[in-house]
This record gives C-alpha cells, structure tokens and sequence, in this order.
C-alpha cells in the first residue's frame, strides 16, 4: 500500500489558504446573511410604504370629497336663490366653465330620474355627488376623472406604484400609471368576500413578499382604493440592494487582500533574503549579511532575526578567519619545521662530519702525524665549529625577529671599520676580491655595530655564493636626504621581482634543491632584513643586467653628525 506523502506547504501557499477559510468563506456567509436580511427589510419596507400611499390617498380622497360636498352645496344653495330654469342653466354653465373638474351639472326632477343618472355615470366610470334642492327636485355633479387623477395624485407623480380608486369595489373613478393587463390581473386577485375584508384600515393580499397589493375600504362615501406594487419596482428595490451588499463585500475582500499581497510582498521578499543567507552560510560564504527591506510592514521578529543571523554569521567569519589565520600559521610551522631538519640535514651534518673525522684523525695512536698536519686539521676543525656557531646563532635569531623581541644597543659607529671586520670575519673569498667604496670622511650612522657588521657578513657570504667566479664583490656608501645608503653587490645572473620579493622569505635560496650547488641555510636575508629593521634601517634588493644582486640598507646617520 503506497503511502501517503504530506506535502509541506510554503508561507504564501499557507497563508492564501487562510484568508480563504478565514476571510473570503466569513465574509461571503455574512454578505449572504446580510442580504437576506436586506431582503426581508426591503420587502416590510414595500409594504408598509404601499400601506402609507393607500392612507395618504385617501386622505387626499377624503379632502377632496368634503371640498367637493361643500361645492356641492354652495352650487345648490345659489340655486335656490335663482327664480328662473334659464338664470339657473346659466349659472351652472359657467360654474362648469370655471371648474374644470366638475364635467356635468344636472337638475334631476324625480328620484327616478336620479337613479338613472347615477347608473349612467357609474358606467361610464365617473365620480358623482348629488344632493335634494329645496323644491324637492335633485342636483348632480357628474366629475371629470383625469382633473380628478391630478388632484389626487400630485404629490405621488414620481412613484411607479399603480393606485385605482373603485366606487363599489368594481366601478373605477381614478386611478395613477394606469395599465389594463395590471389592472385585471390585481382585480382577479382581489379576495372574494370582499365586503368581508376590515373597513378603513389597509389590508395586504397578493404576493406579499415582494408585490404587495394594498387595499383600503370605506364605508361612507362607498370607495376603495387599491395600491399595487410592480415587479420592476420590487426587482429594482431588492436587486439594487443585493448589488450594493455584493459590491461592499467584494470591496472588503479587495481591500483585504490588497493589504495583506503588500504584507506578504515584503515579509516573503525578507523571508527569501533569510533563505539566501542560510544557502550562503551552507556553501562556505560566511560574508554574507542579510539585507532587509524595512518598512511598517516588516515584523519585530524578523528584524531581530535578521540582526541575530547577521551577528551570528560576522561571528563564524571572524572564526573562520582565525582559524584560517592559524592553519596558516600552522603550515608555515610545518615547512619551518621541515627547513630546519632539512637545513639540519644538510649544514650540519657536513661540518659535524668534519670535524669528527679530523678529531678521529688527530685522536689515532697507530699513526705520526706531522705539525703541518695537525695544525691543518685543528684549522679545519675551527672553521667548521666556526660554520656551525654562526648556523647556529642564525636559527637562535629567528624566533627573536619573528617575535619582535630582537633588541639592539645603538651608537655611533664607522662604517669602514664595520667594513673591515666583517671582510676578517667573512674568512673565505672563494677568489672574490672585496672592493669597498668609502669617503674618507664619510659620517657615522646609528646602529648597533656587532649586528651591523653580522648583516654585512651575511651579505658578503650571499655574494661569495652566488657570484660568478673570480667577480668583484663591490661595497660602498653615500648619503641621500640625511640618510646613509649600504650597497653590496656582485655579478650573477639577472634575478626576476618575483624571486627577489621572495628572498626574504626563510629557508628561501636562489638554486632550488634539485640544482642545489652552494651551501647554506637559506635564512641569510631573513636575517639581515629582521636586524636591518631592528636599528630601524630599510633593506631593498635590485637586480640589474650588470649587477645580477643589488642589496641596498638605509640607516640613519649619527645624531651629532645631523646636528652639524
């Protein structure tokens, strides 16, 4: 059975999938809510303004039927007056002229009569009032109905609602956005009992939830009024509604996540810069820094880490450069150590082999020896302690150099004696002669003179090694802005910078191992350059066509000779 594999999400998956259930899902359920219940105010709304329309028209009715009752009066009080058939015709002539409202004024002799003008109006849907005159005949107002519509319904011309005024609930006298197939569709709704139904107060009937139908009895005078809602005018209230509701939900949930796309724009943007940073410390870049993008956005928490990571990250940096720093340090001990015991090898066996096979020679007992031979082999014995001494003082002077504990006596020293001695202490010239150019008088300089004279020694050995032979070995001085110039030269082959700048490098040698020809330990210029600047000198090494080795020392002249 295979199983199944959680697959593990990322921040911006994560967090989409909570503003769906947390946001989008909430919000929706409250829109639909919010709706339905908009809708359900909406709908008591339609009714209870269908009601309110019915009672104002019919305060409009009342209103009108009171003016037109004292009309009628009035219109029969003034008739009464009036002697004459032909006086009363007139007046009524131009009561009708002057009231366009009353379409009819009719003098009715008999009940009978009456009735039958009555009947005719009702039938052909128009309002009428009457009332007895004095001499027992009767007077009719026959209205006009579309005077009677502006009257009624002037303060509901902009409602879309369609409202009938009946007399005896089938006869229509009025009415407002009139329409037959509406109008006898709301007829065929009316209920039955009618005459049952509550008087002088509105009865709801027809769909009730989103078309009311409104109707208003009453008794006397014997009307109804009918108030109809349309289903534009529903459709229009409830459609409009819900759009608003939809378009402030869908707003909300823009503006959400508008808000949260730039929390998450920079908090995924530090975030990557995280993941980059972990990546690098991974790979071995421990200079890496974290880069935020801080704005109001940007959490505490982040910004914390960031700084933590940062200062975690300089922290195993400065480690790791300690520790390379001491690797290093440990593999310049090692090739030290494996120079010294190669240079033990070579410089200290050769002259120990010496002077252990004359000392053999001169401790024999089976044998005379000669004074010439003795003196010869005590001389070789010398030379080869002497060799082994100054190998010797060399390797003691290296951890002073290094260590910056060498320590030198300065004074004011000659330089043509220091000249001299080093040329008696240098021994063996191997053919070389040693010219020296020197003022007579040529000032002292500061230094200490038995480490001067060791790096003039050292000098003269390089230049006694790697000249060619029979060359002249050429020393001097001179002055240069208050300062004392040393120069010891010889001719050799020209030397590239590269090897130069290495030369002052320990157990560094001109010839390699494998061509090896001269001896030596290989610290000569370590040394010269570690004493030279211990009496606070400077050593430059030149190399040059005619001169294949150039060694150049600096050192300050003697103080009463700058005074002067």
């Amino acid at each position: 059975m295979r199983k199944f594999k959680f697959k593990r999400l990322k921040i911006i998956e994560q967090i989409a999938i909570v503003f769906f259930f947390a946001v989008v899902i909430p919000m929706s359920i409250s829109g639909f809510i919010i709706n339905n219940i908009n809708q359900q105010s909406v709908r008591h709304q339609l009714r209870e303004s269908a009601a309110l329309v019915a009672t104002m028209v019919s305060d409009e009715m009342d209103f009108l039927i009171r003016s037109n009752n004292t009309t009628l009066n009035q219109i029969a009080d003034a008739l009464d007056f009036l002697p004459t058939n032909r006086q009363k015709n007139e007046f009524m002539d131009k009561f009708t002229k002057k009231y366009p409202h009353c379409e009819k004024i009719i003098i009715a002799k008999t009940q009978n009569e009456l009735d039958s003008i009555t009947k005719e109006a009702k039938e052909n849907e128009k309002p009428i009032m009457s009332t007895k005159l004095k001499n027992g005949s009767f007077l009719a107002v026959i209205y006009n109905t579309q005077n009677m519509d502006v009257e009624l319904f002037k303060s509901l011309e902009n409602d879309t609602r369609q409202i009938y005024i009946l007399l005896d609930n089938k006869h229509l006298v009025a009415s407002h956005n009139y329409t037959k197939e509406v109008f006898d569709e709301t007829m065929s709704m009316l209920p039955e009992d009618v005459n049952s139904l509550e008087k002088n107060s509105p009865v709801i009937f027809g769909d009730e939830k989103n078309q009311p139908i409104v109707y208003l009895k009453y008794k006397d005078p014997k009307y109804s009024i009918i108030v109809t809602t349309t289903e534009t005018m529903a459709r229009y209230s409830i459609v409009e509604n819900r759009i608003k509701i939809i378009l402030s939900v869908l707003i909300a949930i823009l503006s959400t996540m508008l808000v949260i796309s730039f929390y998450i724009f920079y908090l995924y943007i530090n975030i990557r810069q995280l993941f980059k940073a972990i990546l690098a410390l991974s790979k071995g870049n421990y200079e890496h820094q974290i880069r935020l993008y801080k704005t109001s956005f940007t959490p505490y928490e982040i910004v914390f880490l960031t700084d933590e990571f940062n200062g975690m990250a300089s922290e195993i940096h400065k480690s790791y450069n300690e520790l390379a720093q001491k690797n290093k340090e440990l593999k310049e001990l090692n090739e030290f150590r494996t120079n010294l015991v190669d240079t033990v090898s070579h410089e200290l066996r050769t002259p120990l082999t010496s002077i252990q096979g004359y000392t053999s020679r001169l401790m024999r007992t089976d044998i005379v020896l000669d004074e010439e031979t003795k003196q010869k082999s005590l001389r070789i014995i010398k030379e080869q302690s002497e060799r082994l001494k100054r190998l010797i003082d060399d390797l003691l002077t290296i951890p002073d150099i290094e260590g910056m504990r060498l320590r030198t006596v300065n004074t004011n020293v000659d330089l043509k004696q220091v000249f001299e001695q080093a040329e008696l202490l240098l021994r063996k010239h191997d053919g070389h002669e040693i010219i020296v150019n020197l003022a007579s008088d040529f000032p002292d300089v500061f230094a200490d003179k038995g480490r001067l004279e060791q790096v003039i020694v050292n000098l003269y050995e390089n230049a006694v090694k790697y000249s060619y032979p029979e060359s002249k070995i050429v020393a001097g001085a001179e002055l240069q802005d208050n300062k004392a110039i040393i120069t010891v030269k010889n001719k050799c082959d020209k030397i590239s910078r590269e090897k130069l700048d290495t030369l002052y490098d320990k157990f560094i040698r001109l010839d390699d191992e494998m061509t090896r020809t001269t001896r030596g330990s290989g610290l000569g210029l370590f040394i010269v350059k570690g004493l030279v600047e211990a009496m606070n000198g400077t050593i430059e090494l030149d190399s040059t066509e005619e001169y294949g080795f150039i060694a150049k020392i600096t050192l300050n002249l003697a103080q009463n000779e700058i005074n002067e």
